[in-house]
C-alpha cells in the first residue's frame, strides 16, 4: 500500500486505515456532519471501523460539525477494549441494549441508523439460531417502526442501513457467478445455515416494504467476506481461524479440501462502501459490498497467510488438512462466492482497492499486536 510492508507498525496501520476511510468518505461524512448516528451491534467486527472512522473524522476533518455516535449492543462477549478506551468522549454514547427487546423510551432522535446487530459467525448462529432470527427480524422491525414514528413526529430519518449478507444468494448456480444483486438465490430454508440466510432474506423483504409503503429511506448492504482489524480471532470465520492457529504456534488446519473460492474485502474498503450505501443509496435497494478480484481458493489463501505470517511474526508452520468437530460445518457451504459490484461502483462511487496480499498482511499485524482484544 503506502509504504514498505516491513516498516509499518500497529498505530501507523490504524492511522492509515482510518485516514483512508475518511478520505474516501469526505462527501458522505460531510453530509452527515452535525447529525446523530445509531450503530446497533457496534461492539462487533463491523463496528470496529464503523465507529472509529466517524470519531477520527470528528477529530481530524469535521469542519462542518461533528457526527454524534451512539452504540447499542448487548455486549454478550463483553465490552471490547478498543470501545471501552473511547468511553467518556462527548461525541460517543455507549449503551447496553439487546436489540431483540423494545427500544428504550428515551432513545431520542437519530438522523442515521445502521443495524449491524446480529450473529454473523456460522459457529455462533448455528449454536443460537433463535437469537439469530430475533436480531434479524424482531430487532430490525423495532428499528423500522421507530423510523416510522420519527417520521410521524416530523423528524424523518435521513438514512437507514440494514446489514444483509451475501449468504442470501446461498450456493449460486455457475451462471450466476460473479453474482449480481438481481440473482434470486439458491438457498436451503431448512439447513443448518437457514436461521441466518433466510432471516437476512426476510429482513430485506421488510426493508423493501417499509421503503415502498412507509417511505423510509432504508437500504440494504450485502457484505462479501469482509476481514481485517476488529475481527475476533475466536470468530470462527476462515481468516480468523487461520490466524488463531498461527498465534497459537501450530500448523494451520484447513477444514475442507481447500477448493472453494472467495473474494475477500478488507475492512477499509467495506466500511467505505457501507457509509456510501447509508448516505447515497436508493431507498429499498440492495448493494453488493465486496471486492471482485482476485477470486482465490481457500488452499491458496492458507498458503498466502503462511507467507505473510512468516514476515509479521516469524511463523514457521505449514498448512495441514483436518476435520471439523461440527457435523454440519460444510453443509450448504457455497463452493464459490464472488460479487458483481457495478451497481455500487456506478451509483455510489464505491471503488475497493486493497488486494488480498496487503489486506492479509495488515490483518496479521493487528492480530500480532492486539491478541487480547482480538480474542474477546
Amino acid at each position: 500500500m503506502r509504504k514498505h510492508r516491513q516498516l509499518i507498525g500497529l498505530q501507523e496501520l490504524l492511522d492509515e486505515d482510518l485516514d483512508a476511510i475518511c478520505a474516501d468518505l469526505a462527501a458522505e461524512f460531510g453530509a452527515m456532519s452535525g447529525g446523530r448516528l445509531l450503530v446497533t451491534g457496534g461492539g462487533g467486527f463491523l463496528g470496529y471501523y464503523l465507529v472509529q472512522s466517524v470519531l477520527h473524522w470528528n477529530d481530524t476533518r469535521a469542519a462542518g460539525g461533528k457526527i454524534n455516535v451512539a452504540v447499542y449492543d448487548n455486549y454478550a462477549r463483553g465490552v471490547p477494549e478498543w470501545l471501552e478506551a473511547l468511553r467518556g468522549r462527548a461525541d460517543l454514547e455507549l449503551r447496553r441494549h439487546d436489540m431483540i427487546e423494545p427500544l428504550p423510551k428515551d432513545i431520542g432522535h437519530f438522523d442515521y441508523v445502521v443495524h449491524a446487530a446480529g450473529i454473523a459467525s456460522p459457529i455462533f448462529y448455528r449454536a443460537q439460531p433463535l437469537k439469530c432470527i430475533d436480531a434479524n427480524v424482531n430487532g430490525l422491525r423495532n428499528l423500522l417502526d421507530y423510523a416510522v414514528a420519527e417520521r410521524d413526529r416530523g423528524q424523518p430519518l435521513r438514512g437507514f442501513l440494514f446489514y444483509s449478507s451475501s449468504e442470501i444468494y446461498g450456493d449460486p448456480v455457475s451462471a450466476a457467478i460473479p453474482t449480481p444483486e438481481d440473482y434470486r438465490g439458491h438457498v436451503s430454508c431448512t439447513g443448518p445455515r437457514a436461521c441466518y440466510d433466510e432471516t437476512k432474506r426476510f429482513g430485506e423483504t421488510m426493508c423493501v416494504v417499509y421503503a415502498r409503503q412507509e417511505e423510509i429511506p432504508v437500504r440494504m448492504a450485502r457484505p462479501f467476506n469482509n476481514y481485517g482489524p476488529g475481527l475476533k480471532i475466536t470468530d470462527g470465520r476462515v481468516i480468523s481461524d487461520f490466524a488463531k492457529d498461527i498465534f497459537a504456534g501450530r500448523d494451520i488446519v484447513m477444514l475442507s479440501d481447500g477448493s472453494p473460492t472467495r473474494t475477500f474485502c478488507y475492512a477499509t474498503d467495506a466500511i467505505t462502501g457501507y457509509f456510501k450505501v447509508l448516505v447515497r443509496g436508493g431507498a429499498g435497494e440492495p448493494y453488493n459490498i465486496g471486492i471482485d478480484r482476485p477470486e482465490i481458493s481457500i488452499a491458496n489463501l492458507a498458503e498466502l497467510i503462511v507467507r505473510a505470517a512468516a514476515e509479521v511474526s516469524g511463523y514457521r508452520g505449514k498448512v495441514v488438512l483436518g476435520k471439523s468437530n461440527e457435523a454440519d460445518y460444510l453443509i450448504d457451504n457455497p463452493n464459490r462466492r464472488c460479487p458483481v459490484i457495478d451497481k455500487a461502483r456506478n451509483e455510489l462511487g464505491f471503488a475497493p482497492k486493497v488486494l488480498i496480499e496487503d489486506g492479509i498482511y495488515r490483518s496479521l499485524i493487528w492480530y500480532n499486536h492486539n491478541r487480547n482484544a482480538a480474542a474477546q
